[in-house]
């Protein structure tokens, strides 16, 4: 008996995604609740689960097509077997790059090709991890994963040592289409949009179409936060099993300085400003299709301990693409911390329907004038884009001087101040 695989609920509002990946191929055994597929919705990727044990008997659709909610996309054979199934095996073509023959396999081989199944997991790759597979010509069965359920990461791949050079073979030099036929190599590839991108692409214009954005910038010196940061990071780390970064100070003062200037904790919605009295922090977090930016519930209720814990969390499931959707919506304020990737200074483009973001950027040593006297301090670029159809500029000034303020006395944010 067959049992149709469909596209499950996905969310609110949310009624396709695209199919970014088979992980079993018709003729793989797999269990209830196995994961079989992988979709990119608008925020993050969904695995699909088998809804039965059996095996896989038909993909319905192909990888990048877009399927809608309670679409079939599989089916799958109730009480078969894979050494019982009629259909054989379908290696990952893609990923390793070499055309399997039509014709069945000789009887002799057949005990070789059942002795990986049973031995090890199947390979499964993400297509962001195929594409540099096939770039640096590795072979990704000798690597070795270190994502979820041992999944192969970008990461992993980068650090494989490089294959000896040979004579490329025929589908790997098919794979990119030639812009020149003579005088050294000029090679294209045309990748599709995944559907996260052409989300962020969307929402980014939208903010710039919609929102009357103005960037403001200040300077903090980053001298007490680091010293603090050293003196107790030892101790933060043995008390709460997480690392002491920069992050939750910052969070601690936009926390107070929302207080202070509620109309950057607030929203536009038609003609009414909507003012919130919690604040949900977004933070911008680097994940393989690009970054996403999960939401701190009740920010300015936690400790810098459980910021860090979150914060920590959510970069680590955005790797490995298990983030929830439901993690990323709402949000009232966001964080960008573009200095993690050397940024010296940028402006940031809000994230409707919020009216504010704050860039932080790298830690740079620069000279400055302290009590008449030139002396150098770690120094780091503030900037605040934000709607000016609902934040004027002294109120943004404001707020800026406030985390400035915060940051540069951490005992400020102890006492309320």
């Amino acid at each position: 008996m067959a049992t149709d695989v469909v596209v499950p609920t996905l969310g609110e509002s949310i009624t396709e995604a695209t199919l970014g990946q088979w992980l079993k191929q018709p003729g793989e055994a797999v269990k209830a609740d196995e994961p079989i597929a992988s979709l990119e919705t608008d925020k993050v990727a969904v695995e699909v689960p088998a809804p039965v044990a059996g095996v896989i008997g038909e993909h319905v659709a192909a990888e990048g097509d877009t399927v809608n909610v309670g679409a079939v996309i599989a089916r799958i054979n109730e009480g078969a077997s894979a050494d019982s199934s009629a259909t054989p095996k379908v290696e990952d073509r893609t990923a390793v790059g070499q055309a399997e023959k039509a014709a069945p396999p000789a009887p002799a081989a057949a005990p070789a090709q059942e002795e990986p199944a049973s031995g090890s997991a199947p390979l499964t790759l993400s297509p962001s991890v195929r594409r540099v597979v096939l770039e640096r010509g590795i072979d990704p069965t000798t690597i070795k994963g270190t994502g979820k359920d041992g999944r192969i990461t970008r990461d992993d791949v980068m650090a494989a040592p490089a294959p000896a050079a040979k004579a490329p073979s025929a589908p790997a030099a098919a794979s990119f289409a030639p812009a020149a036929s003579s005088g050294g190599e000029r090679k294209e590839e045309r990748v599709k949009m995944t559907r996260l991108r052409q989300t962020v692409a969307r929402r980014l214009k939208e903010a710039q179409n919609t929102a009357a954005m103005l960037t403001t910038f200040n300077d903090v010196d980053m001298s007490a936060v680091m010293e603090a940061r050293s003196k107790y990071k030892d101790l933060f780390e043995k008390k709460h099993d997480v690392r002491l970064g920069f992050m939750g100070f910052f969070v601690k003062a936009a926390c107070q300085a929302l207080k202070d200037v509620p109309a950057v904790n607030a929203s536009i919605e038609g003609d009414e400003i909507v003012y919130h009295d919690y604040a949900d922090i977004s933070v911008a977090v680097s994940a393989p299709n690009g970054l996403v930016v999960p939401v701190i519930r009740d920010a300015d209720k936690l400790s810098v301990a459980g910021i860090e814990k979150t914060i920590g969390d959510f970069g680590k499931r955005a790797k490995d693409g298990t983030l929830k959707m439901e993690e990323m919506k709402g949000g009232t304020f966001t964080i960008s911390n573009g200095g993690v990737f050397g940024s010296l200074m940028s402006t940031p483009i809000i994230n409707p329907p919020q009216s504010a973001v704050l860039g932080l950027h790298r830690i740079e040593e620069r000279p400055v004038v302290v009590n008449g006297q030139i002396v150098i301090k770690p120094m780091m670029y503030l900037a605040l884009s934000y709607d000016h159809r609902l934040i004027d500029g002294r109120e943004a000034v404001t707020f800026l001087v406030a985390i400035k303020n915060a940051i540069e006395d951490p005992t400020r944010v102890l006492i309320d101040l």
